[in-house]
């Protein structure tokens, strides 16, 4: 008769348990975050090299703070 604990998953049973993921998979997660990392860059660097900022807190009937930079 087959146990059940034998069909139950543990971590020992996943490929990338205790440091045994294969070198493929790191150096694909290592490029996605790098990936990442360059396009939230890039587009920091278009919104500050606008040099203004559009912020209007406020209405016409009740004006708010104008915060566009000088």
């Amino acid at each position: 008769m087959k146990s059940n604990m034998d069909d139950e998953l543990s971590l020992d049973k996943i490929d990338d348990y205790n440091d045994n993921e294969p070198k493929e998979k790191r150096n694909i997660v290592r490029l996605v975050v790098i990936f990442c990392i360059l396009v939230g860059a890039f587009f920091a660097y278009i919104q500050s090299s606008n040099g203004q900022y559009e912020d209007y807190v406020g209405t016409k009937e009740a004006p708010g703070i104008t915060s566009t930079k000088k």
